[in-house]
Protein backbone atom coordinates (compact mmCIF):
# COMPACT_ATOMS: atom_id res chain seq x y z
CA UNK A 1 0.00 0.00 0.00
CA UNK A 2 1.57 3.34 -1.05
CA UNK A 3 1.97 6.08 2.02
CA UNK A 4 0.51 9.31 1.71
CA UNK A 5 1.79 12.11 3.99
CA UNK A 6 -0.60 15.21 3.80
CA UNK A 7 0.95 18.54 5.75
CA UNK A 8 -1.34 21.30 5.56
CA UNK A 9 -2.60 23.03 8.93
CA UNK A 10 -6.39 23.37 8.29
CA UNK A 11 -7.61 20.43 9.78
CA UNK A 12 -10.52 19.84 7.52
CA UNK A 13 -8.55 20.01 4.26
CA UNK A 14 -6.40 17.01 6.10
CA UNK A 15 -9.49 14.98 6.58
CA UNK A 16 -11.39 15.87 3.23
CA UNK A 17 -7.97 14.73 1.43
CA UNK A 18 -7.63 11.80 4.02
CA UNK A 19 -11.00 10.75 3.19
CA UNK A 20 -10.50 10.53 -0.92
CA UNK A 21 -7.35 8.96 -0.53
CA UNK A 22 -8.36 5.95 1.44
CA UNK A 23 -10.97 5.47 -0.72
CA UNK A 24 -8.74 4.94 -3.19
CA UNK A 25 -6.30 2.73 -1.07
CA UNK A 26 -4.01 4.61 0.29
CA UNK A 27 -2.43 4.99 3.61
CA UNK A 28 -2.36 8.28 4.62
CA UNK A 29 -0.51 10.53 7.32
CA UNK A 30 -1.45 13.64 8.20
CA UNK A 31 0.20 16.85 10.06
CA UNK A 32 -0.80 19.82 11.27
CA UNK A 33 2.63 21.66 11.19
CA UNK A 34 5.89 22.14 8.46
CA UNK A 35 7.74 20.60 12.04
CA UNK A 36 5.70 17.71 12.37
CA UNK A 37 5.35 16.88 8.43
CA UNK A 38 9.38 16.93 8.92
CA UNK A 39 9.83 14.71 11.57
CA UNK A 40 6.68 12.31 10.04
CA UNK A 41 8.70 12.12 6.79
CA UNK A 42 12.05 10.96 8.09
CA UNK A 43 10.13 8.45 10.42
CA UNK A 44 7.45 7.12 7.46
CA UNK A 45 9.23 7.61 4.32
CA UNK A 46 6.18 7.98 2.31
CA UNK A 47 5.94 7.60 -1.52
CA UNK A 48 4.02 11.05 -2.00
CA UNK A 49 4.18 14.17 0.24
CA UNK A 50 0.95 16.45 -0.03
CA UNK A 51 2.02 19.96 0.80
CA UNK A 52 0.42 23.10 1.78
CA UNK A 53 2.66 26.50 1.46
CA UNK A 54 0.68 28.89 3.59
CA UNK A 55 1.33 27.56 6.99
CA UNK A 56 2.31 29.35 9.90
CA UNK A 57 6.13 28.94 11.81
CA UNK A 58 7.82 26.18 9.26
CA UNK A 59 5.82 27.15 5.62
CA UNK A 60 5.76 24.87 2.35
CA UNK A 61 8.32 26.34 0.88
CA UNK A 62 10.79 25.41 4.15
CA UNK A 63 9.65 22.01 4.36
CA UNK A 64 10.44 21.74 0.43
CA UNK A 65 14.04 23.36 0.70
CA UNK A 66 14.66 20.37 3.85
CA UNK A 67 13.54 17.58 1.49
CA UNK A 68 15.22 18.69 -1.86
CA UNK A 69 18.19 19.16 0.52
CA UNK A 70 18.47 15.82 1.62
CA UNK A 71 20.07 13.09 0.17
CA UNK A 72 17.85 11.23 1.66
CA UNK A 73 14.55 12.54 0.99
CA UNK A 74 14.97 14.44 -2.00
CA UNK A 75 13.34 12.16 -4.52
CA UNK A 76 9.83 11.75 -2.45
CA UNK A 77 7.94 13.10 -4.94
CA UNK A 78 5.76 17.16 -4.01
CA UNK A 79 2.32 17.54 -4.91
CA UNK A 80 1.68 21.38 -3.99
CA UNK A 81 -2.03 21.55 -2.65
CA UNK A 82 -2.57 25.26 -1.35
CA UNK A 83 -4.52 28.16 -2.05
CA UNK A 84 -1.60 30.49 -3.00
CA UNK A 85 -2.88 30.84 -6.89
CA UNK A 86 -0.08 33.79 -7.65
CA UNK A 87 2.02 32.53 -10.22
CA UNK A 88 4.91 33.44 -8.56
CA UNK A 89 4.23 30.84 -5.48
CA UNK A 90 3.67 28.25 -8.14
CA UNK A 91 6.67 28.81 -10.64
CA UNK A 92 9.13 29.43 -7.13
CA UNK A 93 7.82 25.88 -5.55
CA UNK A 94 7.69 23.88 -8.87
CA UNK A 95 11.69 25.59 -9.44
CA UNK A 96 12.37 24.19 -5.39
CA UNK A 97 11.51 20.79 -6.79
CA UNK A 98 8.23 19.92 -6.27
CA UNK A 99 6.48 17.56 -9.22
CA UNK A 100 2.60 19.34 -8.73
CA UNK A 101 0.66 21.67 -8.04
CA UNK A 102 -3.19 21.99 -7.22
CA UNK A 103 -5.06 24.84 -6.13
CA UNK A 104 -7.53 25.46 -3.20
CA UNK A 105 -10.36 24.91 -3.96
CA UNK A 106 -9.93 21.77 -5.14
CA UNK A 107 -11.89 18.96 -6.78
CA UNK A 108 -11.06 15.53 -5.08
CA UNK A 109 -11.73 13.58 -8.41
CA UNK A 110 -8.85 15.76 -9.47
CA UNK A 111 -6.40 15.70 -6.83
CA UNK A 112 -7.42 11.71 -7.00
CA UNK A 113 -6.65 11.49 -10.48
CA UNK A 114 -3.12 13.64 -9.81
CA UNK A 115 -1.93 11.42 -7.34
CA UNK A 116 -2.51 8.06 -9.48
CA UNK A 117 -0.26 9.84 -11.92
CA UNK A 118 2.56 9.21 -9.25
CA UNK A 119 1.87 5.70 -9.12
Amino acid sequence: MKKIIIIDDENYVNRLVQFNLTEDGYEIITALTGQDGLRLIEEKKPDLIILDIAMPGVDGFMVLERLKGSEELRNIPVLILTAKVMDEVEQKAMDMGADAFITKPFSPAELSKKVKEFF
